[in-house]
């Protein structure tokens, strides 16, 4: 991955998404915002068909593959690298038959045929840690230590990646910032973020616009950029190498002055 952090830019091609929900949900639509975060300068394109904020119900694998086939197909026909965000084997099987390179599984592997399918087919792998459900997840979420647990739960599934026949330098893993976390947890697990990365493989964090960033400075969704900067800044110096973002030229402005910085530190 080198030492260069990666920008993935957010391609939501759903009704109902936290942040930007209805806004590209016409494939036509979604291709434009794709391309513009590819102009922007991000390295991959992340395009999810079915919400995951709290309380997000599911979404049937047929109208999923409705939704981000046809962006899936169109990015990567023009050279993106282009991640499909899904826990669905069927979709993810779809997505990479037209040119995706990364399954963004937020259930780790829980589909049965997921494990398998990336096995076969070789993409790169972003393993998350969710507590519960998108229905769930939010409903008073506990932990012992909230940075082993999640550490843990990310070693154990890299394991049973690998042992699924997924070769190890193809896993990213993610603590799902957001997902089954209170502020405080996700606080922790970001000021902690070396203990997630002493697991020996890249580091995706998504913080971008979450609702921890709201409750701390006020700000309504659509208004957290410089929260999501920080948040991304700090990430990276706590030892992420892949941030998931939507506003991609500001977080590379932000990320090319920090690694500067750091660079002359270290």
């Amino acid at each position: 991955m080198g030492a260069v952090t990666q920008v993935m830019g957010i391609v939501n091609v759903t009704p109902d998404s936290f942040s930007d929900g209805g806004e590209f949900l016409s494939a036509d639509a979604a291709v434009a915002h794709g391309r513009e975060l590819l102009a922007a300068g991000a390295d991959i394109v992340d395009v999810g068909g079915e919400s995951t904020r709290p309380g997000a119900a599911e979404v049937p694998a047929e109208e999923e593959m409705k939704r981000v086939i046809p962006v899936v197909e169109a990015l990567a026909a023009g050279g993106a690298t282009v991640s499909i965000d899904t826990s669905k084997a069927a979709v993810a099987e779809a997505a990479l038959d037209v040119g995706a390179a990364i399954v963004n599984d937020v259930t780790a592997l829980a589909d049965p045929a997921m494990a398998p399918l990336c096995a076969e087919r070789g993409p790169g792998v972003i393993l998350m840690h969710m507590k519960g459900t998108p229905r769930t997840m939010q409903d008073e979420p506990v932990y012992d230590d909230v940075v082993t647990d999640v550490r843990d739960f990310l070693a154990e599934r890299l394991g049973f990646a690998v042992d699924a026949g997924i070769a190890a330098d193809r896993v990213w893993v993610d603590p799902g910032i957001g997902f089954g976390k209170t502020v405080d947890h996700n606080l922790e697990l970001i000021a902690r973020l070396g203990e997630i990365a002493a697991l020996g493989r890249p580091v995706v964090v998504g913080a971008s616009r979450k609702t921890f960033i709201g409750r701390i400075t006020g700000r309504e969704v659509d208004d957290r950029l410089g929260g999501s900067i920080a948040s991304n800044v700090l990430s990276l110096a706590r030892g992420a190498d892949v941030l998931r973002v939507h506003d991609v030229a500001e977080t590379i402005e932000a990320v090319r002055v920090a690694e500067r910085i750091l660079g002359v530190a270290a």
